[in-house]
């Protein structure tokens, strides 16, 4: 006959992980999820997460051996968890004004599914703890501290750490839009031009090392930006309407990166602090300052 698992840790196990789970499910700089249907999707494989962290322990004390092996399984599922959101966004991305981008897209997905994995970290510390000291309050709180540290990991950098973002000077050369020198785009319509004057705004990015200055070199880094501001500020175009597009190009002499954006709300401190705020991506990041002399860089 089957030995009855300890159910009260199992209980508290679940429960703290769904707790985290729903702290992590929030709107957000991505913009997403937003309707009750991805609420219900993410919560449900986030409860699911829950169980299988809380179940291991007190399975392997049963000397239920099979259990563990279903954490093969649950990794499995996390990783079609990933390949769901690359897929949905990737979509969507189609039809956006001003678009995330693949490597904005990549990172939001393994995001998804680096917070079950937190999740499951959660549940089985607190039925761990649960199951050993026979103390719930305790249990909880351990569970908690994993929460904690798992929302600090997952946070990871933004664009003000490695930046100073100020202000910028826009100009036209002519027809051509023009931030401290650096040529963005040729605008041929003269209402376009004028439009640029009455409601462009400027950023410069001065990067603090080498590291910060190849990794805002990546286009797709600068694409989360500009996607970020139109997401957050409002954005002043339409379909058709290239000319009024934000976007962001860099200074081949020094490294910086310019932007320029004619938002909804033309105001340059909120766009200030939207660049500062833009996460930076995985695929984005470069350290050619951890490369020393004489040794090759990894492939």
């Amino acid at each position: 006959m089957v030995p009855e698992l300890p159910w009260m840790a199992v209980f508290l196990g679940v429960v703290a992980g769904t707790v985290a789970r729903l702290m992590l499910l929030r709107v957000d700089y991505r913009q997403y999820p937003t309707y009750p249907e991805a609420y219900l999707s993410h919560l449900a494989i986030g409860v699911l997460a829950a169980f299988t962290g809380a179940a291991v322990l007190p399975a392997l004390q049963e000397h239920q051996w099979t259990a563990a092996t279903f954490l093969v399984l649950v990794g499995q599922q996390f990783t079609g968890v990933r390949d769901m959101e690359r897929r949905y966004l990737s979509r969507i991305d189609r039809v956006e004004l001003v678009p995330r981008g693949p490597a904005y897209i990549e990172g939001m997905a393994r995001a998804f599914e680096a917070r079950n994995y937190v999740v499951m970290a959660v549940a089985l510390l607190t039925s761990g703890v649960a199951l050993f000291s026979h103390n719930p309050l305790l249990a909880l709180l351990g569970g908690a501290a994993v929460g904690v540290l798992g929302f600090v990991v997952m946070r990871g950098k933004t664009v003000g750490d490695i930046a100073r973002v100020r202000p910028g000077r826009l100009e036209f050369n002519g027809s051509l839009l023009e931030i401290e020198g650096v040529v963005l785009m040729d605008v041929g319509l003269r209402d376009a031009r004028e439009k640029w004057r009455e409601r462009g705004l400027a950023v410069v990015l001065e990067p603090i090392d080498e590291n910060a200055r190849d990794t805002l070199a990546s286009p797709g880094q600068r694409q989360a930006m500009v996607h970020d501001a139109a997401a957050i500020l409002g954005v002043y175009i339409d379909v058709d309407t290239p000319e009024l597009t934000p976007l962001a190009r860099r200074d081949l002499r020094s490294g910086n990166v310019v932007l320029a954006a004619m938002l909804m709300e033309p105001d340059i401190g909120p766009l200030l602090e939207v660049v500062k705020r833009t996460p930076l991506l995985e695929a984005s990041v470069r350290r050619p300052n951890s490369v020393r002399p004489g040794r090759r860089a990894a492939d």
